[in-house]
């Protein structure tokens, strides 16, 4: 895991405590009965006395409390309750990017920090009450992986559980705390690997991933044509706190408010930009929807499906003129369109080129979401279809001239991104989602015209989700082909060689590209 920056400048440090004399302080020990009070010198009460700590939540560590407790008891997404929480309980920049490292920090950790809590609590942690598991975990996490003083991370800490747990487990998170605090994290992490032999164990709990997920990982860097020694680089990138990406919609929005707060251009493609976060709802661009917050590997692969060339019928990726060959009229879809953010970029593109778009989202509170991310892009140019994507095979058949399947996946790709997902995924995930994708496939490959492409795209670098699903679709089809989605990527990138494909299929990584995993089939369905 990586060491944060981020340190609560201040949080949690407050007037020293205990050991203090003189001043004209009285210095006798009888107490107002005139009673000898059995006592050394005063103590330092941020180590040794739980019954003087804070009594109060500080708001940074309430909000990460809050998180964590909507993921584990609510199956939430950290990155949708984390924005609520820090405007409920109004927290300013610096605040807001605390609570954001210690939300973050302590899911993406778990793993490890269950570990070292296991040698440091006298009950298994299936026994703990989840709550005082949770601040445990925010304590650690503090402790191990923050600039954070030791003292204030166990006062502030044991302050929290006294808040909104109770005054009965602060006793126990307060001596577990400083049972953790003995050892720096890589102390911690010799301790609990010495007898250890399984590289993949090793590896899971140096790096916080479960085991599974560490062997998916491997399987999947040697399937898409990367050396297998590039795993702890793999996971090492899953646990760096990711820089948010930005897209201005082509032809609709602008960067230049973002890059005047200090926002820097994108490297990979045209349009984007990195920004340090903060709050991004500031931006007017943001607001009205012509700026969004997209990882570049999404926006790289929206961008390669609006610029391959179509029904020339040759097994490569055109010209290196991005839209060459392209037609106004074209009809494109995005068949698993929600929460909308490729659709977004999709229909900003369509709209360059003369074309339409419609975006397809089977349950209707997505579909919500894809019309409130289209919003920007003149209503003109798309339509949102609320259905099961299985269907429009049948129902619109040879009707499309561009169609992406952004299929439903695992997220093993977007590790980083969605930090609770390594912990809540399981490996039959893989083999029940697997069914879905291969006849979102065969939808859009009948409802895509002859000459068309389909763009077939995971979050999710694992064969099982990937390549296995494509090579199944077209296997004794003799009306399609693959094309070069690399040299596709290439054309559309601002570095023009990235590296990402591997037997006529791409492959982004985390560790490589600083994007997330997205996979990138191109299928056309020959003239």
């Amino acid at each position: 895991m990586s060491e944060s920056g981020t340190g609560g400048s201040g949080r949690g440090k407050g007037p020293q405590r205990g050991g203090q004399s003189g001043g004209g302080r009285d210095s006798s020990r009888r107490n107002a009965q005139g009673r000898e009070r059995n006592r050394g010198p005063q103590r330092d009460f941020t180590e040794n006395a739980p019954s003087q700590r804070t009594r109060r939540a500080d708001p940074a560590r309430l909000v990460a409390f809050e998180v964590l407790r909507s993921v584990a008891s609510e199956d939430a997404y950290a990155n949708l309750v984390l924005p609520a929480r820090i405007r409920h309980h109004g927290l300013d920049k610096r605040d807001a990017g605390f609570a954001t490292e210690l939300s973050y920090g302590a899911l993406r950790g778990q793993g490890t920090y269950d570990a070292i809590l296991a040698r440091c609590v006298d009950r298994p942690l299936d026994q703990l009450d989840p709550a005082v598991l949770d601040a445990l975990r925010i304590g650690v996490h503090q402790l191990v992986a923050m600039r954070v003083p030791a003292h204030a991370a166990l006062d502030q800490t044991v302050g929290l559980a006294r808040a909104v747990i109770g005054a009965g487990p602060s006793a126990l998170i307060n001596a577990v705390l400083r049972k953790v605090s003995a050892h720096t994290l890589e102390e911690w992490l010799e301790l609990l690997v010495r007898d250890e032999t399984d590289e993949t164990r090793i590896a899971s709990i140096r790096y916080a991933h479960p085991e599974w997920i560490v062997r998916a990982l491997r399987q999947s860097l040697v399937a898409h044509g990367r050396p297998v020694t590039e795993i702890n680089d793999l996971l090492e990138a899953d646990n760096a706190a990711p820089v948010v990406n930005l897209v201005a919609l082509p032809g609709l929005g602008s960067l230049d408010e973002a890059l005047d707060g200090g926002a820097t251009p994108g490297e990979l493609v045209e349009g984007s930009a990195l920004s340090s976060g903060g709050d991004l709802g500031r931006l007017a661009s943001v607001r009205d929807g012509s700026t969004r917050v997209q990882d570049v590997g999404s926006q790289l692969v929206a961008r390669a499906l609006a610029a391959v060339d179509l029904g020339n019928g040759s097994n490569d990726a055109g010209s290196n003129d991005a839209g060459n060959g392209n037609q106004a009229g074209e009809r494109w879809l995005d068949l698993c369109a929600g929460p909308g953010g490729k659709a977004a970029l999709l229909g900003a593109l369509a709209r360059q080129q003369g074309a339409t778009l419609l975006a397809n989202e089977p349950a209707p509170h997505r579909a919500k979401l894809v019309r409130q991310a289209l919003a920007a892009v003149p209503h003109e140019v798309w339509h949102v279809r609320t259905g099961d994507g299985r269907d429009v095979g049948t129902e619109m058949a040879e009707s499309f001239d561009r169609i992406l399947v952004d299929a439903p996946c695992t997220g093993l790709g977007a590790l980083r991104r969605r930090p609770e997902s390594r912990w809540r995924r399981t490996p039959k995930d893989l083999a029940d989602l697997g069914p879905l994708q291969r006849e979102l496939l065969k939808s859009a490959l009948a409802a895509v015209k002859p000459g068309g492409v389909v763009a077939y795209v995971t979050c999710s670098p694992h064969p099982a989700e990937t390549t296995a699903v494509v090579s199944d679709v077209l296997r004794k089809r003799e009306d399609l082909e693959l094309l070069d989605a690399g040299a596709v990527l290439d054309r559309v990138s601002l570095t023009g060689h990235l590296e990402a494909g591997h037997e006529l299929t791409a492959q982004l990584w985390p560790h490589v590209h600083r994007t997330d995993a997205m996979f990138l089939a191109l299928i056309r369905k020959k003239a």
